[in-house]
């Protein structure tokens, strides 16, 4: 059954959901999305990736800067949707917006919920060590992804999977069931599910200071932390001359040594246990490097201390 829909979405994670919803052959009258923002070295004003790709498809896109007054209310009601889907749009529904559409308002969310709910669920979900992800569907309501859930999907993580990898596969998944979601909700065969009341973590936002490695903590945690934090916000030490050094992939391996020093010439710094390798690491204004070619081009004593 073809629906009559408004998707609401703004990061790359949300464009195959669009694609999916429109290859369903659903009529997908308005597309709601963050508005443009500055970007770039020039801080030229750029469209959200579902913006472009809303347009490329022919699209109307609107994006209100918030949705409680009445006129943004009023202008949502008047498309009389069937449902509106919401996949990482960056902003709250209010009660009339989730209450407008025929089918209300389902949202395409990054985690296996209760876990994770909140902004920034697929990095947290690596940070913490977790061995799986996944997506729910949700029936949304006025809490912060507390809503039923209407179907599930999970991913493994694997040891060496990053946070990009893990968002390439989940947005995949989600325009999956998505399809399927809506399919189950207008025929009224999917009903919905509360949410178990154990299990509820939150994802809270990422801040840049988070990128900070701190040598003191166990190897594999910060292995972690490179692998949920890169590309943003990006991880880097400093060194014992105040040089700050991007860090943009590692990998955790034996040895021992006090934290921050030097072990070998392919960067392995020891950690507060084991040690890790930087396999590829970037000075401020240089391009990215492997870690032998950075000492290659780097002061530096093995067995002393790199970074503090």
């Amino acid at each position: 059954m073809a629906l009559r829909l408004a998707f609401m979405g703004t990061p790359d994670f949300s464009v195959p959901v669009l694609d999916a919803l429109v290859a369903a052959g659903h009529d997908v009258v308005c597309v709601y999305s963050q508005p443009p923002r500055p970007a770039g070295r020039g801080h030229q004003l750029q469209a959200s990736p579902v913006q472009r790709r809303a347009e490329a498809l022919g699209i109307p896109v609107r994006h209100p800067r918030g949705l409680r007054k009445p006129e943004p209310q009023a202008e949502f009601a008047a498309l009389d949707l069937d449902c509106a889907v919401v996949a990482a749009y960056g902003l709250i529904l209010p009660k009339p917006i989730l209450e407008a559409p025929r089918l209300g308002c389902l949202n395409v969310h990054a985690s296996l919920l209760p876990r994770w709910r909140g902004a920034a669920p697929i990095q947290r979900a690596i940070l913490a060590g977790d061995t799986e992800s996944g997506v729910t569907i949700m029936q949304m309501d006025e809490g912060l992804d507390t809503g039923a859930m209407l179907l599930t999907g999970t991913v493994p993580i694997g040891p060496r999977m990053t946070a990009s990898d893990l968002h390439d596969a989940l947005s995949a998944q989600g325009a999956e069931l998505i399809v399927r979601a809506l399919a189950g909700v207008a025929a009224g065969t999917l009903p919905p599910r509360p949410q178990p009341q154990e299990g509820v973590t939150y994802a809270a936002k990422l801040t840049k200071e988070e990128g900070r490695l701190d040598f003191g903590r166990p190897a594999v945690e910060l292995d972690r932390q490179v692998r949920g934090l890169t590309p943003w916000p990006g991880c880097w030490f400093e060194t014992a001359a105040g040089e700050k050094i991007k860090v943009l992939a590692g990998a955790p391996v034996a040895g021992t040594g006090a934290p921050g020093t030097l072990l070998d010439a392919d960067l392995t710094l020891g950690c507060g246990s084991g040690a890790l390798r930087l396999l590829r690491v970037q000075r401020p204004g240089k391009g990215p490097v492997s870690g032998a070619d950075f000492l290659r081009g780097f002061p530096h004593t093995l067995g002393a201390a790199l970074a503090v």
